[in-house]
């Protein structure tokens, strides 16, 4: 039997036979076309991408065995510099993986003694000392002189990328990976990640743009973001105040409020897992990035549980928590009866069976993590993003507001997304202006997946988002790569070219001088047909987010202006009319393009040509890497 058959038996014997074929999907799509074919005399880099929570472990896992069965036979899975993570995924690995020899940051000694008999697979935290530790390690020994290094950087959009690209420098990290894959003669480093947009705005020089990307469809039962954040009137979401974070901690009474809210609904909802003989049930408060904060609604969680506890025999609790239950029965018709949830609810206030948790850098490591079973209140920040998977998580309040919100920090954040969740039982309270925004990049996540699914037709990624979002941090995008449309704005050539007039002249003939509306496909079409003379204008860049809004729906429609005997001079820096720059205004959330056909006569050396002017939709920014 080979790695890979026995991994995916293991996957069977779990229970979950769907996973199964899905990896098996994946690595049938990617071994033959991009593994079995490696030379052995190059680095390559590569990206994995999943939805967030959607199974990328199993599925780095099968891409690990299927790859072992191709002869390579030394493996490194980087996690995030989060002890939780490394020791979540190495606990995993080894038992997952059969007949491999599975190694920590401090094993050396296994892996030295193992000799390349087994595959081995070595699973680092992304710190620069564990890190500096390894490459010296393969340095040290002969093993990687003649065998490939196989590197799997999970979540390889966090700390991995040249923070210093800007400064002509290297960070540290970066530098060191760089080295671990030239500790071999060759390597095949792939990126995993649910949110890549700070890798698809790499350069090709930089070394970390993948020439091949593969997506993966989450499975049967994944709840992700079209189930949150794309439905209108969704009775899983709870609007609280935009203000409530603020405010709440000052507040010194028990009002009612979305957190106090959220907990009882949480109580509720363990009341019910536990009567139906589940084994855990998990609440997420996510409040700021602030380890000070987490303490503070710790404190305010307590408080409330006290309340709760002391007055829960009198009617006005009693009200509270029947309102409560009634709305989780719009939803969940089959939930417990309501005496059986009150009864409940009351032993374990009594009983101290409510575990508050604070997850952060200065909290107890040992103390905080005990989420697998139990009823838990899991309070933290950037510690509860990237990786980190909290079973049957039902209920989640976050509150954490960015004065510039970044889209791939954000949409990881996202730990309502996954499997083991009662879809009836889920519950997330926002504010209406967060919940706009996950919308938002819910909408642009899946513009970029979708442009994955066509990346081997385009090898190009167009990235794209509502002004005030920003698609990654600004410190790992090299400034002089990188160009910046903004929605909104009249773009044309100061020195257009025709590449085929004849052509141009025969698709705009049906036209007179109006304005009509016409397929997006029929703006690539012109656009095609036109180029520049000077670097101010680059075509590909247009049609690529035409072809972005084409994704989302093919029968997209756009707006077409044209123009006939306008006499316009070469290089002026104004083309447009203040009557045709008016007319085009009118359509703000439309592509706009207007054709001017011109005379010839002021500096064309008397070439008619046809001149185009784009307007993309406003309110969008739009992002391009020039390699």
């Amino acid at each position: 039997m080979s790695y890979l058959e026995d991994y995916l038996e293991k996957i069977v014997e779990k229970g979950n036979p769907g996973l199964a074929g899905s990896v098996k999907k994946t690595t049938d799509d990617v071994i033959p076309q991009y593994i079995r074919n490696f030379s052995y005399k190059e680095h390559v880099v590569s990206l994995l991408m999943g939805n967030v929570q959607s199974g990328k472990t199993s599925h780095m896992f099968g891409l690990i065995n299927a790859a072992a069965d191709e002869g390579f036979g030394i493996f490194v899975l980087l996690t995030t510099d989060n002890i939780l993570l490394q020791q979540q995924t190495l606990s995993r690995a080894e038992k997952d993986f059969s007949d491999f020899c599975i190694c920590g940051e401090n094993d050396y000694l296994r892996f030295a003694d193992n000799a390349m008999r087994k595959p081995v697979l070595i699973i680092l935290k992304k710190n620069w000392r564990i890190l500096k530790q390894w490459k010296n390690n393969f340095s040290s020994t002969n093993f990687c002189k003649g065998n490939p290094l196989f590197i799997v950087d999970d979540e390889a959009d966090a700390a991995s990328l040249n923070t210093m690209v800007n400064k002509d420098k290297k960070s540290t990290i970066n530098k060191i990976l760089e080295e671990i894959k030239n500790t071999s003669s060759s390597s095949i480093y792939m990126q995993v990640t649910g949110t890549p947009q700070s890798i698809f705005l790499q350069t090709v020089q930089s070394g970390w743009n993948p020439y091949f990307i593969y997506y993966f469809d989450p499975g049967q039962g994944y709840l992700g973001g079209d189930f949150f954040f794309n439905q209108e009137d969704s009775p899983y979401i709870k609007f609280t105040d935009n203000n409530e974070a603020q405010e709440i901690l000052v507040d010194d009474e028990f009002p009612e409020n979305g957190l106090k809210t959220a907990l009882i609904i949480h109580l509720i909802t363990s009341a019910h897992i536990f009567i139906s003989a589940g084994k855990v049930s998990n609440f997420m408060i996510h409040p700021s990035v602030k380890t000070s904060q987490h303490g503070k609604f710790a404190e305010k969680v307590g408080e409330y549980l006290n309340e709760i506890m002391l007055s829960i025999d009198e009617d006005c609790m009693l009200d509270v928590i029947r309102k409560a239950y009634n709305n989780i029965k719009e939803s969940k018709p089959t939930i417990a009866p309501f005496e059986d949830i009150y009864v409940f609810i009351r032993d374990s206030l009594e009983n101290d069976d409510i575990n508050v948790l604070v997850i952060n850098s200065v909290s107890s490591y040992e103390d905080n993590v005990q989420y697998e079973s139990g009823i838990n209140v899991i309070i933290g920040g950037n510690s509860l993003g990237r990786g980190v998977t909290f079973p049957q998580l039902q209920t989640i309040y976050y509150c954490r507001v960015a004065k510039n919100p970044q889209a791939d920090t954000m949409w990881q954040h996202s730990r309502m997304f996954g499997y083991d969740r009662d879809v009836d039982l889920m519950r997330v309270f926002m504010p209406p202006k967060l919940y706009k925004l996950f919308s938002d990049i819910n909408t642009t996540n899946n513009s970029l997946i979708a442009q994955i699914k066509r990346f081997d037709e385009t090898k190009d990624i167009k990235v794209c988002y509502p002004k005030g979002v920003q698609p990654t941090r600004k410190n790992v995008l090299d400034n002089r790569a990188i160009s910046i449309l903004s929605g909104g704005v009249n773009y044309f050539p100061y020195y257009p070219t025709n590449t085929n007039i004849v052509a141009l002249d025969e698709m705009l003939a049906p036209f007179k001088d109006e304005c009509y509306t016409v397929n997006l496909k029929f703006i690539v079409n012109l656009l095609k047909l036109i180029g520049s003379e000077a670097d101010d204008w680059d075509t590909n860049n247009f049609i690529g987010f035409v072809n972005t809004f084409i994704l989302e729906n093919s029968l997209e429609q756009g707006k077409l202006i044209v123009r006939r005997e306008r006499d316009i001079t070469k290089g002026t820096g104004t083309l447009l009319s203040p009557n045709d720059r008016r007319l085009g205004a009118e359509f703000s959330d439309k592509v706009v393009i207007t054709m001017y056909k011109v005379t010839g006569t002021k500096g064309w050396n008397n070439e008619k040509l046809w001149i185009p002017n784009i307007k993309l939709p406003e309110d969008i920014v739009y992002y391009n890497v020039n390699s």
